[in-house]
């Protein structure tokens, strides 16, 4: 198998898919793309070039908790070839009837709720306009996070394709001290990572609710923490 990525969790970079699917499935390797939250680059006509081959891939899968705010535990699954998959996948035993249809067979579980329930909701609620609406503005506010940073004299690690932000204050302990700041006053909330061996902030935008407004308070937030 080669996994690939369409957004980064750290970020937010995407693979070049087609290269990678032309490059390894000729060999015998199956594609697997996860697209966590990736994947919904695809509702934008700005951002649908990141994505760019992904019909190319065996699988994919994506979460619908990050853009739709869903349970944690929702997602979405695409698979080319349903019967490689349960060939790989499938639960035997004496007392299990073997039926292909049965989604035992093409899950990693054996028990689970209805999850797919939310995820309909959430989609029928948004409309297409919706999703790509929301998945546009969090692309957008990531952008302004990033630019205000930069002019603060903050060190922004990563081009910012989707809606993942990496910024440094410093070294690594400097940095770290500001991530438990920022979390401490509780304006906004960002996660501590490392990325290529050092320390980092990680800023995400993927909620609904959030606005120009909430990254600019959480800009003067992270600028206070950090002495700038």
């Amino acid at each position: 198998m080669a996994p690939r990525q369409a957004g980064n969790v750290n970020t937010g970079a995407f693979d070049p898919i087609a290269e990678v699917c032309r490059s390894v499935q000729p060999r015998g390797a199956w594609v697997h793309l996860d697209g966590a939250f990736g994947l919904w680059a695809a509702a934008s006509p700005e951002l649908r070039h990141l994505v760019e081959g992904v019909e190319l891939v065996d699988s994919a899968a994506s979460d619908a908790h990050k853009w739709l705010n869903t349970p944690y535990d929702c997602g979405l699954a695409f698979v080319r070839d349903r019967r490689a998959l349960a060939t790989a996948l499938r639960m035997s035993a004496d007392y299990l009837v073997q039926d292909p249809r049965d989604p035992m067979n093409t899950t990693l579980e054996a028990s689970r709720r209805a999850r797919g329930v939310e995820v309909w909701a959430a989609l029928r609620s948004l409309g297409r306009s919706g999703v790509r609406a929301l998945v546009e503005r969090c692309c957008r506010l990531a952008r302004r996070f990033a630019a205000g940073l930069r002019e603060s004299g903050c060190e922004v690690l990563n081009e910012v394709e989707l809606n993942q932000v990496l910024v440094r204050f410093g070294d690594d302990v400097a940095t770290r001290r500001v991530v438990a700041a920022v979390q401490e006053e509780g304006t906004c909330w960002c996660s501590g990572t490392t990325w290529q061996g050092r320390a980092a902030m990680r800023i995400s935008v993927s909620s609904w609710a959030t606005t120009e407004d909430d990254v600019d308070r959480s800009l003067e937030a992270i600028r206070r923490a950090a002495g700038r």
